[in-house]
């Protein structure tokens, strides 16, 4: 992956000391280049990158918008009028001059009734629902990675390390890949703070629209389980959610390799719990500090130098 990265970083460096060296015309000549270069690479490296480790699952890792047949500026987009009355519930939530706050749960609204990302036109609208600057909504979708600026599948399957490679191999995708049915797009988190049911997924079900959205931990996982999970899944199937293997947050057992190996008991309190410290109310309440002498200087102060 570094030697992919160093030749990409080779080629925009000659191209920015062209730009330093030129003149205006050669300039222009070599921005347009860089610009072009950017555009052209970006699809590739998405997917190389993509099987190298990178997490993304839009084609423009470089932030660069390219109009395709399925997402440009000209296709319609608008909310649903179920939708419109959530959009006013949400921007209630905020005084009329900060309405720009409603961006983050707009532009989830808008993901969800979009099958699972944000066209160009879906991210204009929400501009316009909210009066900013279209850029304004476009840097806060770039930044913040639950956004998809691409086409995804119904299902959005978010793990990492060892479950992350059975879901790999049994599905045939890699990283910010979509399989060829539609059905699942797998994706890359960093923590999802579960970390005493680990490992785990996170699966983001857009089949039912804003509606029936759900977004679901699958907890305690083998290979194995993981395996169950999107196989059933595909049939139109509920699997459980959260732990595959405990009941609740109790530590009945880890999973060792690609096992699940549960302990020799659920009993883990083996004593009298000691009890929160509070003083004896039957005290009486001591007495509040004397006030400050009338020259403003509190009581006992030393005297002012000379």
């Amino acid at each position: 992956m570094l030697s992919r990265l160093a030749s990409s970083a080779g080629l925009l460096g000659r191209l920015a000391a062209q730009l330093s060296t030129s003149g205006a015309a050669s300039a222009s000549t070599a921005a347009s280049a860089l610009q072009h270069a950017a555009a052209a690479s970006s699809g590739a490296a998405a997917q190389r990158w993509g099987r190298a480790g990178f997490a993304t699952n839009s084609h423009d890792i470089f932030n660069v918008h390219q109009d395709s047949p399925t997402n440009n500026a000209s296709l319609p987009f608008d909310f649903t009028p179920a939708n419109y009355k959530l959009v006013e519930k949400i921007i209630s939530r905020y005084p009329p001059n900060y309405k720009a706050s409603a961006v983050i749960p707009l532009l989830d609204l808008a993901q969800q009734q979009n099958e699972g990302w944000l066209s160009l036109s879906a991210l204009n609208r929400v501009a316009k629902v909210l009066d900013m600057p279209e850029i304004r909504v476009y840097e806060v979708a770039t930044f913040y990675t639950m956004f998809n600026r691409s086409k995804i599948g119904k299902y959005h399957v978010m793990g990492s390390q060892g479950i992350e490679a059975a879901l790999v191999k049994h599905l045939g995708i890699h990283v910010g890949e979509t399989t060829a049915d539609g059905m699942f797009t797998l994706g890359e988190m960093e923590c999802m703070g579960a970390c005493v049911n680990a490992p785990m997924v996170a699966i983001a079900d857009y089949t039912k629209g804003v509606e029936g959205f759900t977004y679901n931990y699958y907890e305690d996982l083998t290979p194995a389980d993981v395996i169950k999970i999107v196989d059933a899944l595909r049939k139109g199937e509920k699997p459980r959610v959260g732990s595959q293997h405990r009941s609740k947050a109790e530590p009945a057992g880890a999973v060792a390799g690609d096992k699940w190996v549960p302990s020799s008991g659920t009993q883990t309190l083996t004593g009298t719990p000691r009890g929160p410290y509070c003083r004896d109310l039957t005290d009486p309440t001591p007495p509040p500090p004397p006030p400050p002498p009338a020259g403003g200087a509190p009581a006992g102060a030393p005297p002012p130098p000379k």
